[in-house]
Parts: structure tokens; C-alpha cells; sequence
């Protein structure tokens, strides 16, 4: 089924760190071999004002061939509003002992792809640094110098590291700070060094514990999560962080005659409180373009009025129009931020780098709005944000979304199988609640042309070949279900003449057998992994055409076990065959734990047995 944007890690795995010890040992499953980091060193010098100057210093080996394309160049992001970069030092050291300055045509400067045609954010930025002569053996080198002018929030500092699945020899973390700020901490995998300090300064360091890496397992939460990681905030909790945020967003939700004129058009004829909120969060989720920036890296909220007139921003932005909108009409609401990855826990340094989503609650209904969501209507959430610890701005308390909220999947499908194996298919699925719009946006971000190759390739993900068509219904339409058919013919269906076992499973985008297969795909788990609730039906008619004899139908399942309810009966009526299988899973909260799969792995594969179970038939 179509799924909301989720990094498999957090962006902060994107840093250039390096994680866990030396060699792999047959344990170490998720070390990669390709690189070893000889050193990283990110040094902050902290003032009182929250400003800073970071320098990184980064060294790693390229051990083998295929890593020298991928880390030939080194890309360093930054705002050009708030930083100023310097003393940028990067050089190839060749296996013979040549060392290899960058050249300066080799150092690119370019906005960041991320923000596409979006003024307001063109501050960010890439340099990018292009090594030369980068083969296996070699050593490439950066060091570089950057200065944060102004602090995101004035006053404080936090920051949040973790690694790379790397071999590594030195990776130190150092936090110059002045003595009158308090620096708070939670390390996971991480050493506190002693550091001098010089007068009026207090230096906070950290090495990293080198040890064995696990594969990161199929849905797992973030190894933020569980992994190794260290968070530093001047913030000594998350109301303090809160109360920061709400000041400035409450600033910047100003309502201007224009908002004012547009909350009163969008929610015109509605009385009802809940009804005016899920209006005008409609109204800026499908009238605004979201700009992909993580809610501390692009700078603070724009006003209101500015991201009205200019039709785009990033989560925060979106959520400063929106609050806009419901004071104008009458209605209370504040930001809340939380991580719009798979990060489900939080540390207790309040960070942002863990809170890079801004949504909207509203109090007086419990309502959280994302008005930055391009898959879920107004009154859902992205299946990314369920289950998730939220900071609410405005009371500076800690809270969680809700863990499920309605959605569900049908099929109904007719399959007509002729004497000589071929089959005709006719499929209609409806997605209900959340998934509604999650289908048809799907299907608005693929291209006609793309449409029209849907059957075919389902087909191919079948085993079979034929082609067909796709009518995508009201993709453009809205509320609480979305009907779509695929029809489709396939050549070889059933081994026909002959006896042949003809398959009782047409998964076509979203069905039962591509959830169970989703949720069965590991063998056993060590890490927690997210278990979304399923609420799904499919229900086949398949017709043999007359010569064809119906030997034996597969056996009924029922399964009542570890949150699961699977059912699945075989009937016949004449030369047709009725196929009825559901499924639904629930759980307490949105992530599940190992011992939760433990329970959960016997049922998954008698049911996946069933969805492989064929009707016997014979003709000719």
C-alpha cells in the first residue's frame, strides 16, 4: 500500500561520523568494510548569545573499490542567512604517499535540490567538495571551518550526533561552552574525556564506544532510538524548548485582513468548530506547496502573511498559516513538534534534531492537524506521525498522537480462467479513511503514461504476463473512500491443458498478501519495528471456463492470535470458486517489540501458507 515519505534513518545518520569498532566479526552484520574513518572531530565554541563556529575535521580510507565513486565528494550543508563558511581545507592522499589539494574549480557552491524554486529558502545551501583521483587504498581528507552568526533560539545551543555503520578509530565530539551556560546531555555509545577548560569556559567532550553494528531490520524504529547517539541542549527540558518556540510562532501567526478574508470564505456555511479546522487545514494542505526543510535546519517561521502570498513552505511555515487561519476564525491552536521519521522515543536533552516536524494541535477538540501532508486528508495523520511523543508549544507539555485512527482496504475480484490457461481479470479495490487519500495522491504523482504500464507490471510482479487497463476513478476528488479497478489479461494464468494448481492470491497494490508478506519479512527481530494497524478484505470470484474440472479446494484458516485475526474460506458454486480472506491487526501502540514478532512470526506463516494455497483443477 502506498506509504508516507520516511527516512529509513534519521537525516542525522547522514553526518559524517563514523560507527562502531574495527574489523567485523560474524555478529557484525551491519559494519560496511568499504571505508574505515581514520578521524572525525566536530568542535563547536559555543557563545553566550547561542552563536558558534564548528570545526569538523574528517579522514577515512577508501578500503574498497566500490566505495571510491560514493565518497569522492563531500557535501556540507548550510544556511547562507545564518552561517559563514571558512578555511575549508580537503585534500586526496594517495596510497603511495602524494598528497592531492582540491582545486578551487573542484569546490562547488549550489543551493540545496531539496528546496527546488522556493525563494524564501535559496539560503540553503551545498558546498560540495569533489576529490581528486580517488581510488581504493587512498585516504581523502576535509577540514573545515563554520560560523553560525545567530542562534535559531538566542540564548541556546543543542545539537544531536550519530554515525554512520563504519569501522572507525577516532570520533570526538567537543563542546566549548561558556561557564555561565549549563550544558545537558544524554549520550548513548558515547564517553565523557576529561577536556581543560580556559577561564570563563567549560569544555564538554565525548569519544564514541566502538563496538559490534546490527543490521538495521525491515521497519524498524529509528537506531536513534536504540542505537548509539548523543543529544546536548542549554535547554534543561522540553517545556523551556516549548516555551522558545511557541514565542516566536505566536509572533509570526499575525492575522492580517487577507487571513482574516480567506478563514471566513474557506469555512463559509460551517458552524461547527471541528468542522472550521478541518476546512481551513484542508484549504493550506492543497493550497500551499510543502518545501522538504527539517524544522531546525531552515531557519525560523516565516510570518503568516508571507507564506500566504507566497504559497509554500516548510512544515513550521505551514503550521504558522494554519494557526493564523483558526485565531482568525475564533479557534485556539499551537504548534506541536515531533519527529516525522521513525524515531518513537526521545532523549532527554530536548533537541530539535529529533523534533524536525511541525504540525498543529488544537486543545478545546485533542485534534492534530498536518496541514503540510500531501497523503492524508484534514483529521488524519500520515501513518509517520501515529503513535509519536509530541511536544505541544503552546503548553509546553508533553503528549502522544493517537496510535490509529481509521482506515481500511477492500478488493473485490473476478478471475475468469479459459481452457487454455488464460485468464481475464477484472479488480476494483476502495482504500477507506487515511488511505483514501494516500491512493489518490499516489496516483496523481504518477504520470498517464506510467498509469497505463500499472496492470502490466502487477502482472509481472505475479509471475505472468499480459497487459490491461487502470481506471484511476476521481483521483482528484476527495473524502472518506477511494474506488480505482484494474483490468487485465494474463497468458499464462493456469498450466492449462493438463491438471494445474490455479493461485487463489491477486495482489493488486495494497492487498493482504503484499501486508503479510510486509509484516513476515524477517525471521526474527532484535529491534523494535513499527506494526501498523490493517484493516483489510479481499474477496475473488474465479470462474473456470466449461471442460475444466475443480479437483480440490485449499482448507479454511482461522487465526485469532497476538493481535492478529486472519480468516480465509473456499467455496464452490457450480464451476466458480469463492475466495474470502480478511485480515486486521492491533496492537496498544504504534511499534512492536520482539517478543511481540516472537509471538506474532507461527500465525504470519500459517497465513502466508494460505495466500500461497492453489485451487487443483484439470482440463482437456
Amino acid at each position: 500500500m502506498p506509504t508516507c515519505l520516511a527516512a529509513v534513518l534519521s537525516a542525522l545518520l547522514l553526518l559524517a561520523n563514523a560507527h562502531a569498532s574495527a574489523a567485523p566479526s560474524t555478529a557484525d552484520t551491519g559494519t560496511d568494510p568499504s571505508i574505515v574513518i581514520d578521524k572525525y572531530i566536530q568542535h563547536y565554541v559555543v557563545e553566550t548569545d547561542g552563536s558558534y563556529r564548528l570545526t569538523v575535521d574528517n579522514v577515512k580510507t577508501i578500503v574498497l573499490p566500490r566505495a571510491a565513486q560514493a565518497h569522492s565528494r563531500y557535501v556540507i550543508r548550510y544556511n547562507a542567512r545564518l552561517d559563514e563558511l571558512g578555511e575549508l581545507d580537503a585534500y586526496t592522499l594517495k596510497a603511495d604517499g602524494r598528497r592531492i589539494a582540491v582545486p578551487p574549480q573542484q569546490i562547488e557552491d549550489q543551493p540545496d535540490p531539496a528546496v527546488g524554486e522556493a525563494p524564501l529558502f535559496q539560503e540553503a545551501r551545498l558546498k560540495i567538495v569533489a576529490f581528486p583521483e580517488v581510488a581504493a587504498g587512498d585516504k581523502v581528507a576535509v577540514r573545515y571551518l563554520l560560523h553560525r552568526k545567530a542562534a535559531l533560539f538566542p540564548g541556546h545551543f543543542e545539537d544531536l550526533s550519530s554515525s554512520q555503520f563504519y569501522a572507525s578509530k577516532q570520533f570526538h565530539l567537543i563542546y566549548d561552552m561558556p561557564a555561565s551556560m549549563s550544558l545537558y546531555a544524554d549520550a548513548a555509545g558515547f564517553a565523557p574525556v576529561p577536556a581543560p577548560s580556559a577561564s570563563g569556559r567549560q569544555v564538554h567532550q565525548w569519544k564514541y564506544i566502538g563496538g559490534p553494528n546490527r543490521r538495521i531490520e525491515s521497519d524498524s524504529v529509528s537506531y536513534l532510538d536504540y542505537g548509539k547517539r548523543l543529544a546536548v541542549s542549554t535547554f534543561p527540558n522540553y517545556g523551556a524548548l516549548a516555551r522558545a518556540y511557541h514565542a516566536h510562532a505566536k509572533a509570526q501567526a499575525a492575522v492580517t485582513p487577507a487571513i482574516a478574508a480567506l478563514a471566513r470564505e474557506a469555512t463559509a456555511g460551517l458552524d461547527a468548530p471541528r468542522a472550521k479546522a478541518l476546512a481551513l487545514s484542508e484549504w493550506v494542505r492543497r493550497h500551499l506547496r510543502h518545501v522538504a526543510v527539517p524544522v531546525g535546519a531552515g531557519g525560523p517561521a516565516h510570518a503568516a502573511s508571507t507564506v500566504l502570498e507566497n504559497r509554500y513552505g516548510d512544515s513550521k511555515d505551514h503550521a504558522v498559516l494554519l494557526a493564523a487561519l483558526l485565531g482568525a476564525a475564533g479557534i485556539d491552536s499551537g504548534a506541536a513538534l515531533l519527529n516525522g521519521g521513525n524515531a518513537y522515543s526521545l532523549p532527554d536533552a530536548p533537541t530539535l534534531g529529533m523534533l524536525d516536524h511541525a504540525i498543529t494541535y488544537v486543545p478545546a477538540l485533542d485534534l492534530y492537524l498536518d496541514p503540510s501532508s500531501d497523503s492524508v486528508e484534514a483529521g488524519y495523520l500520515p501513518s509517520a506521525l501515529l503513535g509519536k511523543p509530541v511536544l505541544l508549544a503552546a503548553s509546553g507539555k508533553l503528549a502522544r498522537t493517537p496510535s490509529m485512527q481509521a482506515e481500511s482496504n477492500r478488493m473485490l475480484a473476478r478471475v475468469d480462467v479459459g481452457r487454455n490457461g488464460r485468464g481475464v481479470l477484472t479488480v476494483v479495490r476502495t482504500a477507506g479513511g487515511a488511505l483514501a487519500e494516500a491512493y489518490r495522491q499516489a496516483v496523481r504523482d504518477t504520470a498517464p503514461a506510467e498509469r497505463a504500464l500499472f496492470v502490466e507490471r502487477m502482472l509481472q510482479a505475479m509471475g505472468q504476463h499480459g497487459d490491461g487497463s487502470f481506471d484511476a476513478g476521481r483521483s482528484d476528488g476527495a473524502g472518506e473512500q477511494y474506488r480505482m479497478e484494474f483490468t487485465g489479461v494474463s497468458d499464462n494464468l493456469a498450466d492449462l491443458p493438463g491438471s494445474a494448481g490455479v493461485a487463489t492470491t491477486f495482489n493488486f497494490w495494497g492487498g493482504i498478501a503484499e501486508s503479510v508478506a510486509a509484516m513476515a519479512e524477517e525471521k526474527t527481530r532484535t529491534q523494535d519495528f513499527i506494526c501498523p494497524a490493517l484493516d483489510a478484505a479481499d474477496d475473488t470470484v474465479i470462474a473456470f471456463a466449461p471442460g475444466i474440472r475443480i479437483l480440490a479446494l485449499p482448507k479454511a484458516l482461522s487465526v485469532n492470535e497476538a493481535g492478529l485475526t486472519y480468516q480465509a474460506s473456499y467455496a464452490r458454486q457450480a464451476n466458480r470458486v469463492l475466495v474470502a480472506r480478511s485480515l486486521r491487526f492491533r496492537h496498544p501502540g504504534r511499534t512492536c517489540t520482539p517478543a511481540d514478532y516472537l509471538r506474532m512470526r507461527a500465525p504470519l506463516e500459517r497465513m502466508q501458507r494460505d495466500l500461497r494455497s492453489r485451487i487443483m483443477v484439470k482440463s482437456g
